[in-house]
């Protein structure tokens, strides 16, 4: 293991080992894949001695192998298509029996060529297996772990880690991961921190240029195992996502991430989970939530449903995210993935920028379809508690079932006033259209004034609807009145026109008389 891991990290890929590399990640994936015989968690029991051979490196091997594996994905070597062979004899010509032997070894490898050759033609060369099976022996060395047993003592140097889900008395302990470390702490190759902050690292660090993984990652994010890594470096790696936070372009990341989440129906409800976790990760700063609303796309063509010319990142966000909401709610019905919408929608709320009308109006439609399942759900509860039932048992199961999911349709209903309750306080002039889209669709939050939960969430509502409203009834008002003073004054005028006439005429009549 010690061999083939130092061989990956230090040689570099060329066409002359771009072969040995290629077999040398395969050979690690089938030495690791003994964790497909395990259960979904570890425990002490397992064993897996290739992989654990791996975490005792020294930090060099580690750093040069996380190094060396990012770089394969970033650069996405490709193996030659006509790959050939040449063995040479010690005074550097082909003997014979070398050039059979070249011949032979090209023609067994012939059908690996020609898929390799249509494979790169068909994906206008983005794709690479060397980058490929480099990403997936990096997530399953970051991502291993392995239980302390109970005959071994936990020291207290760091060196153990335990899981922070569980309560301390019952979490299982795991061995300090190195790769996972090593990925943490990688940095900018254009930017030292240890110059800025005086924080240099002891020992070897993975150093790559952040701007060529970003770009990356943008083009390969259609790939779950590629998700997968920007999800690592996002919450693992505060550099990182610092440098996402940062950039300019977000809808490099952003556009692949939204187009994964509106086309949910063919993702699992993990896949959906880590998209959403990124965003919300990125959510959380309110750099990222003012730049999505300041950059502007020019199209979207894989929205089918309405076109969107000159919308904003942000509104577009808003938009895919309802549309997950109500997908979730018609399919998977998975609370924490409202949660999880809903929350993202919020980190948004008070730093909307003009958000655009179709999402204004989404918005609206969100809180009448939440509304409308807590009308059914409300129902239900009255009519079971007036229907007498023999088993009272089972009725008062399915009554405490319905008054749980009542609960949290009650939550998600106050999470979405939150979120137009913060666009209205901390960004009304800037969105004109969420206004609009209240006041045009008022009527559905009546129900729900005299709410406990929602009483001073409306309040505030309705007294921006009542603004609003008056000023326009002002205004119809002023207009009534100045249209009212010209007509009395054409009367006036026509008045004073008539009784002119009909002096001139008198007088001429009895002129002539």
């Amino acid at each position: 293991m010690k061999g083939v891991l130092n061989y990956i990290g230090s040689v570099d890929v060329s066409p002359e080992s771009c072969y040995l590399h290629h077999e040398l990640l395969n050979l690690m994936l089938v030495l690791m894949s003994t964790q497909l015989c395990s259960g979904p968690s570890p425990e002490p029991k397992d064993v897996h001695p290739f992989i654990d051979a791996a975490m005792l490196q020294d930090s060099s091997i580690v750093a040069s192998v996380v190094q060396k594996l990012l770089l394969n994905f970033v650069r996405r070597p490709q193996i030659p298509s006509n790959g050939s062979h040449p063995v040479f004899s010690d005074d550097g010509g082909p003997g014979v029996l070398q050039r059979v032997g070249s011949a032979a070894a090209n023609f067994v490898l012939l059908p690996y060529y020609t898929f390799n050759y249509f494979v790169s033609a068909s994906a206008e060369g983005t794709t690479s297996q060397l980058a490929d099976n480099s990403l997936l022996v990096l997530l399953i060395l970051i991502y291993y772990r392995k239980c302390i047993s109970m005959n071994e003592s936990i020291p207290t140097d760091g060196v153990y880690m335990s899981d922070s889900n569980t309560n301390v008395k019952d979490a299982p302990a795991f061995h300090e991961n190195p790769y996972c470390k090593a990925l943490n702490n990688a940095k900018d190759i254009q930017f030292d921190h240890a110059d800025v902050e005086g924080n240099a690292q002891n020992g070897p660090v993975v150093s790559l240029s952040f701007a060529s993984l970003f770009d990356a990652l943008g083009t390969c994010l259609k790939d779950e195992s590629s998700v997968l890594l920007l999800y690592s470096l996002v919450h693992g790696n505060c550099d990182f996502q610092e440098y996402v936070l940062v950039r300019t372009d977000l809808d490099t990341l952003l556009m692949p991430i939204l187009e994964m989440l509106y086309n949910a129906s063919r993702k699992t409800s993990n896949q959906i989970y880590m998209l959403l976790i990124i965003l919300l990760i990125l959510s959380q700063d309110s750099t990222f939530n003012a730049s999505v609303h300041k950059l502007v796309l020019p199209s979207v063509p894989w929205y089918q449903e309405r076109l969107m010319h000159q919308t904003s990142l942000g509104s577009l966000m808003v938009v895919v995210l309802i549309r997950t909401i109500k997908y979730n709610l018609s399919k998977l019905r998975d609370v924490y993935l409202h949660t999880n919408c809903l929350a993202i929608l919020a980190n948004m709320g008070p730093h909307a920028h003009r958000l655009s009308a179709y999402a204004s109006q989404r918005l609206v439609s969100l809180f009448d379809m939440l509304s409308r399942k807590y009308a059914k759900l409300a129902e239900l509860k009255n009519d079971k508690a007036l229907k007498v039932t023999p088993d009272q048992m089972e009725a008062d199961i399915i009554s405490d079932d319905t008054s749980t999911e009542l609960h949290i349709y009650t939550d998600f209903l106050r999470i979405v006033l939150e979120i137009i309750n913060a666009i209205l306080t901390y960004a009304l002039p800037r969105n004109p259209e969420v206004v609009y889209a209240v006041l045009h669709r008022q009527e559905v939050f009546q129900p729900f004034k005299n709410h406990p939960r929602f009483n001073e969430l409306l309040e505030n509502i309705y007294t921006v609807c009542y603004f609003f409203v008056f000023r326009e009834l002002n205004k119809v008002q002023h207009i009534i009145v100045f249209f009212l003073q010209i007509l009395i004054l054409i009367i006036f005028r026509l008045i004073n026109l008539s009784v002119r006439y009909w002096i001139s005429s008198t007088v001429e009549w009895t002129c002539n008389s």
